[in-house]
């Protein structure tokens, strides 16, 4: 240890600090006098001495070895980042991109299947009011763009969601469909999304079939339903909702109230007297009654429909009173005082459960 430090004192008796020149010293080739420099008062603190920060000596390799050592450390970081960035982006895979868009960018399919007053029910404005609570529409919209247009977009679904944000005046939050998609994928991702969401009305459904049909998409109804993947009952019922009469159709407040089973009744009806379920459709336009109603007085006269508009309520030989339906579908019960002192209440509310049966296409 000894002679160690011997060695170190050896070698640095030599060095010197470097003394900073006094202000007004030139460092050039001619001397320039200085003013002479006073010691430093009684009292008046050291000065300290500080040395310049140290520097790090370099790492960088001398020999080419050592240089392609380096070279190949640093690659094996390189594929490190890109392996685990590679991870990352694998979890995105098949992900569309989603942004905000100006819903005014966005324009509604030739194949859209939403009725104007489908914006008009409790339920859109449910919707809309949840949006703007929110801010905007929490599960994107899907749009496809527009290749002759840049910056316009054409609606896949969601066009309650989009009309709400366009209503509101804010951005629509929206998934955009990058590559390919024709006309054919186009509709059968709008349908697949409805009949998911199941918010979809008859009418609805049944337009859109029918449109596909009209226009080509599908050349008949088989194929349309093999290609949407339901049954061809399913695709039979909603067409038969969508090729009721212009006539009949405006007979309800809303062709949003028109079900499968309304249109069957009403099918058959024509069948067996068209020209008297439409007179009678003339008169019923307007007046704004309820859809069991409208169908109950469409098929008032027309034969194999139903006739039944009051029920003798009996239980046994007791004679409870009667249920009558008037021309509105209305349903009004008469119960005689003395048959609910003396018949069972039991047999009573079996009584009247049969007598609404039997009136029930009233009452759907």
């Amino acid at each position: 240890m000894a002679s160690t430090r011997k060695r170190l004192e050896d070698l640095t008796a030599d060095l010197r600090l470097p003394v900073d020149a006094p202000a007004g010293t030139s460092t050039g080739d001619a001397a320039v006098p200085t003013a002479p420099t006073l010691p430093p008062a009684a009292g008046a603190p050291a000065l300290e001495t500080r040395f310049p920060p140290a520097r790090a000596p370099s790492v960088t390799p001398r020999t080419g070895p050592g240089q392609m050592l380096a070279f190949r450390g640093q690659m094996r970081e390189v594929e490190g980042e890109l392996t685990t960035l590679r991870d990352r982006l694998s979890r995105f895979e098949g992900a569309m991109p989603v942004r905000k868009l100006d819903p005014s960018a966005i324009r509604a399919s030739r194949w859209a299947n939403r009725h104007d007053m489908s914006f008009s029910t409790p339920a859109f404005a449910g919707l809309k009011n949840d949006i703007e609570k929110a801010g905007g529409n929490v599960q994107p919209i899907l749009v496809r763009p527009i290749v002759a247009e840049p910056g316009q977009y054409e609606l896949v679904f969601g066009h309650r969601r989009h009309r709400a944000c366009l209503e509101l005046g804010i951005p629509v939050l929206a998934s955009i469909w990058e590559g390919d998609l024709n006309d054919l994928e186009l509709f059968a991702a709008m349908d697949r999304e409805n009949r998911e969401r199941a918010d979809l009305s008859p009418y609805e459904q049944g337009q859109m079939y029918h449109r596909a049909l009209e226009e080509g998409l599908f050349p008949a109804q088989r194929r349309l339903a093999d290609y949407l993947g339901v049954s061809h009952t399913w695709v039979r019922k909603a067409l038969m909702v969508a090729q009721l009469p212009e006539a009949i159709v405006e007979c309800f407040r809303s062709p949003l109230e028109i079900t499968h089973r309304h249109a069957d009744k009403i099918h058959t009806a024509l069948e067996a007297d068209r020209r008297g379920v439409l007179k009678r459709a003339e008169k019923l336009r307007g007046q704004g009654v309820s859809a069991s109603a409208v169908v109950d007085r469409l098929l008032d006269s027309a034969p194999g429909g139903r006739k039944d508009d009051r029920v003798t309520l009996k239980t046994g030989d007791i004679h409870l009173g009667k249920a009558v339906r008037a021309k509105d579908g209305a349903i009004s019960l008469e119960l005689l005082p003395a048959a609910l002192v003396s018949a069972p209440r039991a047999q009573i509310l079996r009584a009247l459960q049969e007598a609404l049966q039997q009136l029930a296409p009233a009452a759907e």
